[in-house]
C-alpha cells in the first residue's frame, strides 16, 4: 500500500543523453512546482525546449508524494493557524482568504487541464471530502466560533457550518464521537466543498503529459554537482548520472530549482547575491496510518485541530481522509521530529553543508528567537509510542494502537532570512528567490506550497519572464488556462460562483459533494 509509485520511462523524450546539450529552460526537480511551470511554459510558448532533470528515479518521489505531504488540499477551510486572534480578541481571516483564493486558481487551472484532455481522469488527483476544524475546550469552542463568525461572512467560505451540538457532531464525526464524554466542550465548522487532492498523482500526470511534447526532455537520477552563470548570461549546470556515474553539463538561458527541500543548496550553488542571507531548518515527520479498513470506513473527512504551543504548521494535528492509488486511506499526523536531512532520501550532512558565512548569523538568530520550536521538536524526538497514541485519543477516543502503524511522512525546510530587526526569523510558508535579471529563480519552503502552486507560478512567471507576461499572446492565453485571471476572486461573489460550478463540474466534484451524507 506504501511508497512511491514508479514512472514509466517508455517514450524517446526519456531517452538519456549523454552528450553536452543546450535549452531554453532548465527544471531542477521533479514535484508539483516544476510540472506546474512547465505545463504552463509549453502553453503559453509551445516553442520553447525544456529539460527536466530529477535526482531519484521516480518522479513525485519527495514532498509532492501523497504519503509525504503534510497537507492535501490547503484551502483555508479548516487550517487554525491561518486564521490568529488579534490583541483586541478579532479574528485575522486575511491569510486564510488569500490561500481560499488562491486554491481556486489552482483548481481553475486543474479544470482547464481536464478540459483540454491533457488529464482524462480527474479523479486521479482531486475527489471531494469534508473539511472541518475540531476543538475541545471553552477556551477554543469559543474562538472557533468566533472565527466561523468572521469566515462565514466572507463568500470565499460560503457554506461554512459550525456545531457544538453532540448529537449532529456524531453525525458528522461518528468514528471521533465514539465514547466521548457527554459534557465535554467541544465544537466543529464544516464545509462540505472541501477536497482531497493527491498531489503525487497529479505531478505524474502533468509529466506524462509533459513527455508527450516536443522539446520536452525528463531525465531520472541525475544530480546537480554545480551551477554555473556564463559571460552571456546562460547557465551551465553539470550533472552527474546516479545509474552509470558519467558526468555532463548543459545550459539554460532560464532555470528553475523546484527541489522542495534540496533547493536551499542549490540556490547556493547559483552564487546569486540574492541568495545571501538565507538558510534552512529541517524538520522531520511521522504518520500514524490505520491499517482497520473498518476503521477507515467510519471515517470521511480531513479534520484539523489545533497546533501546540511552538509547534510548527506542518504539525497541526489532523485526522486525515484520503485518496492513494484509488483506495480511501486514514491517517493522524503528522508527529514532527529533527532530522539533518533536507530531503527524505537526503544526507545527513544537509543541514551543515548549507551554513556559510552568509547565512550563519540569521541561523543562529532565528535559532535564539524560536527556542520553543527546538524544546518542542526534542520532545516530539522523545515521545513514545504510547505518547503518540494519547494524541491519537484525542480525536478517536477508543483508538487502539493495534489499529495503527508507524510511517515516515516527508522533510519540510523552513525558510529562515535575514531580519533588520531581529538577525534572522523563522518563516512558516514558501518563498520565490530570483536573481536581478531574472534567469534562475527557486523555490523555498513548504505549507501551502503544493496547493497554491499556480499562483505562485504565475507570481514566478511575472518576475522571470516580464517581457513576455505583458504582451497581449500571453495575456489572453493566461485567461484561457486560469479563467479568473486579472480579477480578484476575493472581492467578487458572483466570480466566485462561476468559477466553482465550472471547476466544480469539470474536476468531477459537484455530484460528489451532493452524494455526500
Amino acid at each position: 500500500m506504501k511508497g512511491h509509485n514508479n514512472y514509466a520511462i517508455a517514450d524517446k523524450h526519456y531517452l538519456m543523453a549523454k552528450a553536452d546539450k543546450s535549452a531554453d529552460v532548465i527544471l531542477i526537480g521533479a514535484g508539483i512546482m516544476s510540472a506546474t511551470l512547465g505545463v504552463m511554459l509549453k502553453e503559453l510558448d509551445p516553442s520553447l525546449t525544456i529539460e527536466v532533470y530529477e535526482r531519484l528515479d521516480v518522479i513525485a518521489g519527495e514532498s509532492s508524494d501523497a504519503w509525504n505531504n503534510a497537507g492535501t488540499g490547503h484551502s483555508a477551510f479548516c487550517e487554525l493557524n491561518y486564521t490568529p486572534r488579534q490583541e483586541d480578541s478579532s479574528i485575522n481571516i486575511t491569510k486564510a482568504v488569500k490561500i481560499a483564493e488562491m486554491f481556486e486558481i489552482s483548481r481553475e487551472f486543474w479544470a482547464y487541464l481536464v478540459k483540454k484532455q491533457y488529464i482524462e481522469n480527474p479523479r486521479q488527483f482531486i475527489n471531494s471530502v469534508a473539511h472541518m476544524s475540531f476543538v475541545t475546550g471553552e477556551k477554543d469552542v469559543q474562538f472557533l466560533k468566533d472565527r466561523y463568525e468572521a469566515l462565514s461572512q466572507h463568500p470565499l467560505f460560503e457554506g461554512m457550518k459550525y456545531s457544538d451540538d453532540h448529537k449532529k457532531l456524531s453525525k458528522w464525526i461518528p468514528l471521533m464521537m465514539k465514547d466521548r464524554k457527554k459534557d465535554e466542550p467541544m465544537a466543529v465548522t464544516r464545509m462540505k466543498i472541501g477536497t482531497d487532492v493527491n498531489f503525487g498523482s497529479l505531478t505524474r500526470c502533468l509529466f506524462e503529459h509533459l513527455g508527450k511534447l516536443d522539446g520536452v526532455t525528463i531525465k531520472l537520477s541525475q544530480e546537480v554537482l554545480d551551477i554555473d552563470q556564463q559571460k552571456d548570461g546562460r547557465w551551465k549546470i553539470t550533472f552527474k548520472d546516479r545509474c552509470c556515474k558519467q558526468h555532463y553539463q548543459s545550459t539554460a538561458g532560464f532555470v528553475f530549482i523546484g527541489a522542495g527541500g534540496g533547493a536551499l543548496p542549490l540556490l547556493e550553488k547559483s552564487g546569486i547575491p540574492e541568495a545571501d542571507g538565507y538558510g534552512g531548518f529541517p524538520v522531520s515527520g511521522q504518520w500514524l496510518v490505520c491499517n482497520n479498513p473498518k476503521i477507515v470506513e467510519m471515517h470521511n473527512a480531513k479534520v484539523y485541530g489545533k497546533a501546540k504551543t511552538g509547534a510548527p504548521p506542518m504539525s497541526v494535528p489532523h485526522l486525515d481522509t484520503r485518496r492513494i492509488k484509488s483506495s480511501k486511506a486514514l491517517l493522524f499526523g503528522p508527529y514532527a521530529g529533527f532530522s539533518t536531512k533536507f530531503l527524505k532520501h537526503g544526507d545527513w550532512t544537509d543541514l551543515p553543508s548549507s551554513i556559510n558565512l552568509n547565512n550563519i548569523g540569521p541561523m543562529l538568530s532565528a535559532g535564539w528567537h524560536n527556542l520553543s520550536l527546538t524544546k518542542y521538536l526534542i520532545s516530539q524526538v522523545l515521545q513514545s509510542s504510547e505518547d503518540r497514541m494519547e494524541a491519537l485519543q484525542e480525536f478517536i477516543p477508543d483508538a487502539k494502537a493495534e489499529d495503527w502503524e508507524l510511517e515516515i511522512a516527508g522533510q519540510r525546510v523552513q525558510v529562515i532570512k535575514k531580519d533588520p530587526e531581529h538577525g534572522g526569523m523563522l518563516e512558516f510558508g514558501t518563498e520565490v528567490v530570483s536573481s536581478k535579471d531574472g534567469t534562475i529563480a527557486a523555490l523555498l519552503g513548504a505549507s501551502p506550497g503544493a496547493s497554491t502552486s499556480v499562483s505562485i507560478i504565475v507570481d514566478l512567471l511575472k518576475r522571470c519572464f516580464k517581457d513576455k507576461m505583458q504582451s497581449q499572446q500571453w495575456q489572453d492565453k493566461l485567461k484561457q488556462m486560469i479563467c479568473s485571471y486579472g480579477q480578484s476572486l476575493a472581492n467578487d461573489a458572483t466570480l466566485i460562483k462561476k468559477s466553482r460550478a465550472f471547476t466544480g463540474e469539470t474536476l468531477e466534484l459537484n455530484q460528489q459533494v451532493l452524494e455526500e451524507h
